[in-house]
């Protein structure tokens, strides 16, 4: 009897151990409102938006959110865009152009990615240059995700792709950016 004891005892001790040294315990989820930043190298940090996550069954929806307040107004290349000003660079948000199921999970975030587009620019330049695109690749985090800036063409989405069920920019479209090399050089949801 008190060997069964000992063993539901280890047991239990191994469960909560494992539950609390695992690298994402009590650790962020994918519910509620949260707060998407831009990050420059000079350690500015600069709130441009929100994500509502809302679960449901396997996948979880979000609603993007940008705010105007934080965001000006630029008009480039007969357009309006929303963008931020950081030390000799232009970054500015590209919205999705085509119906998507705004759907991710624990580890696909690519509809959420594809949500947060964005070309840059230099201040002097005139026009929107859609070849400069930024797209930030997520990775969950314990305090929420994080995204490391990769380059892509945002002409390619300048027509519909041929499954609009399916995320674009593959891996095989995204360049890594060198550190350093983007003013803001990473994004968080928080």
């Amino acid at each position: 009897m008190q060997f069964f004891t000992l063993l539901r005892c280890l047991a239990c001790a191994l469960v909560a151990g494992g539950l609390t040294f695992s690298g994402f315990a009590g650790a962020w989820e994918l519910a509620g409102t949260q707060t998407i930043r831009l990050h420059g190298r000079d350690g500015q940090i600069i709130p441009v938006g929100t994500v509502r996550f809302e679960p449901r069954g396997e996948q979880v929806v979000f609603t993007l959110k940008m705010d105007p307040t934080r965001l000006k107004d630029f008009f480039l290349s007969m357009r309006e865009f929303k963008c931020v000003e950081g030390m000799g660079e232009v970054m500015c948000h590209v919205p999705y152009p085509y119906a998507h199921p705004a759907t991710v999970s624990m580890t696909d975030f690519a509809w959420l990615e594809h949500s947060l587009l964005f070309f840059y620019k230099q201040p002097r330049d005139f026009g929107a240059k859609l070849w400069n695109g930024v797209y930030y690749q997520l990775s969950r985090t314990e305090r929420g995700l994080e995204g490391k800036p990769q380059a892509v063409d945002l002409n390619q989405i300048g027509v519909p792709p041929e499954n609009l069920a399916v995320p674009p920019f593959t891996p095989a479209e995204r360049g890594d950016v060198p550190a350093g090399l983007r003013w803001f050089d990473r994004l968080t949801i928080e």
